[in-house]
């Protein structure tokens, strides 16, 4: 494959070279001339957990007035990086430097007041507390009775350069969804004044156009000569964003080179010793006239769906994207007995049901099984073990023994579950493994449809491998999957066809070549098919 981490940087939107291009992202401005001296540099740094060395002997640096991204699977060492520059944790040997000086960043307190602000993949929001109680929290010049308003004000700012301002400072962090709660987060990551912005999956719940937006905000920061440390799993992003990127793999340092200088095979062979052909399995044309699982028909819901008919077939994955909150999360709700006061008809196996109850979607007559988009909140109990978690689906269904570790055990080793024993609690693993468990309590059902939400959402490329290869043999042996995501990626070289979502209704069917990334970005803007077309010509 070419090399496709290059983007022009005239702000245009023009045709993605190859059809997992990003149409709508495009390079910042110019990059400021690297200082002579690193923000931070880590010389022999090494983090050792008793037999486990997280990182082995690195040496990095980041400098102000460049984005720098730092790529690897799960277990690479990013995260245990990302921790030793915030102050988390300190070095078990080497040297941490801060502006040419080394020290021991006491915790994360230190760090923010040398200006090392970090944003971890993990949200440190308190959900009973108001947006601008969270806000204030740990906001220099607010303590012992002192407010610092002006904080709030430039939080207000950035919410509306993202959204619009849409997000109210009094409105409780629990009632709002995941994707904005993390534009509180980053918002509260600004307005630290940071020296050197640390960012860890900060774009994992954002639809494309929020993406973006976000992006113009850290492309600002960079260009005023802050440094930005920017973890990704998806790597449009880094290439739209990027001016230098670092591999990881097993604790150590791989790589540092320029944005552009390598392709896509090559970065995920430097990760994870995979080409990028290995990514997603096979697709094979689906079959217009396979066996009919679940059909519906002008459903909807109060304001949020409006008409929508979807049929699942049996081998086949069907897609449903566009912009964040246009209705598809809800489509997947309402399937799953999650709403009330539905309208429209759902057929399983070609007879009418009416799903009021997600005791009544598991049941072996229907077999649906939902994985929901937050794994951490909504389906998994993180204090509990991962084998009570995999119980949790079986629990109260006929003819299976929830307890039973064998109806598991082929699932996860499929996935290649990591953990020290099934009594460890699912609060100890990595997201990856988190997401493994969230699948398997499911799959151990056998069920006949699958609605999954985001289920690769900020986790590491082989995990990402192994969840398409399984997707994908589930499907082949009958089982009718319905997904939601964010990542356009999935839905062109994943599914066999995608309906595109806004403001409630389908707007777009997208089928074989007709599943591009400019197509799927042009329907979730509701611009007319012609008017695409139109300008991808004159592009």
């Amino acid at each position: 494959m070419a090399n496709l981490l290059t983007t022009p940087d005239n702000g245009e939107i023009v045709p993605a070279a190859s059809r997992c291009r990003n149409a709508l992202f495009t390079a910042g401005g110019p990059v400021m001339s690297r200082p002579e001296h690193p923000i931070v540099r880590l010389r022999g740094v090494s983090k050792v957990y008793g037999a486990t060395r997280a990182l082995s002997d690195v040496d990095f640096a980041c400098f102000g007035g460049e984005i720098h991204a730092v790529l690897g699977e799960n277990g690479a060492g990013k995260s245990t990086l990302m921790k030793l520059v915030a102050g988390v944790i300190q070095p078990t040997s080497g040297d941490i430097e801060v502006d040419s000086v080394a020290m021991r960043l006491k915790g994360p307190a230190d760090a923010m007041a040398r200006g090392l602000v970090c944003m971890f993949q993990e949200l440190s929001l308190v959900p009973d507390l108001s947006v601008r109680e969270n806000l204030m929290l740990g906001a220099v010049g607010t303590g012992l009775g002192r407010l610092n308003t002006g904080v709030v004000r430039r939080a207000q700012d950035i919410l509306a350069q993202i959204d619009g301002g849409a997000i109210g400072m009094k409105t409780r962090v629990a009632d709002l969804s995941l994707a904005e709660q993390q534009q509180v987060e980053i918002a509260k990551a600004l307005t630290r004044d940071p020296k050197l912005l640390i960012l860890d999956e900060a774009t994992s719940a954002l639809n494309a156009s929020v993406v973006e937006k976000v992006f113009q905000l850290i492309r600002a920061e960079r260009d005023r000569g802050v440094g930005v440390l920017f973890i990704s799993h998806r790597f449009h992003e880094i290439e739209s964003l990027a001016d230098r990127i670092s591999i990881f793999r097993n604790g150590t340092h791989v790589d540092t080179f320029d944005n552009g200088a390598c392709s896509y095979g090559q970065i995920i062979s430097k990760m994870v010793g995979q080409r990028i052909d290995d990514l997603f399995p096979p697709k094979p044309a689906p079959d217009p006239h396979a066996q009919e699982v679940l059909r519906l028909d002008g459903f909807g819901w109060a304001d949020t769906l409006k008409d929508v008919s979807i049929v699942l077939r049996k081998g086949q994955i069907t897609g449903l994207g566009g912009l964040d909150g246009q209705g598809q999360g809800s489509v997947l709700q309402g399937l799953f007995g999650l709403l009330r006061g539905t309208e429209g008809r759902c057929l399983v196996g070609g007879t009418p049901v009416a799903i009021n109850h997600p005791k009544h979607a598991k049941n072996p007559k229907l077999g649906i099984a939902l994985v929901p988009e937050d794994r951490k909140t909504e389906g998994l109990i993180l204090d509990q073990s991962i084998a009570q978690n995999l119980e949790l689906a079986a629990l109260g269904t006929d003819g299976i023994n929830a307890s039973d570790p064998a109806i598991y055990r082929p699932f996860l080793d499929a996935l290649e579950l990591k953990c020290d024993s099934l009594d460890q609690p699912v609060s100890q693993l990595s997201g990856g493994n988190q997401q493994k468990v969230a699948l398997t309590k499911w799959l151990a059902l056998g069920p006949r449809c699958m609605l999954l939400a985001d289920p690769t959402r900020g986790i590491d490329v082989k995990t990402k491998t192994q969840i398409y290869a399984l997707l994908r043999r589930l499907a082949e042996s009958g089982v009718a999957i319905l997904l939601v995501s964010t990542d356009y990626e999935e839905l062109i070289h994943l599914c066999d066809e995608t309906h595109v979502f806004y403001q409630g209704r389908i707007v777009r069917h997208l089928t074989g070549e007709d599943v591009t990334a400019e197509a799927i970005i042009a329907a979730s803007l509701n611009i007319p098919a012609s008017a695409q077309t139109a300008q991808s010509t004159h592009a």
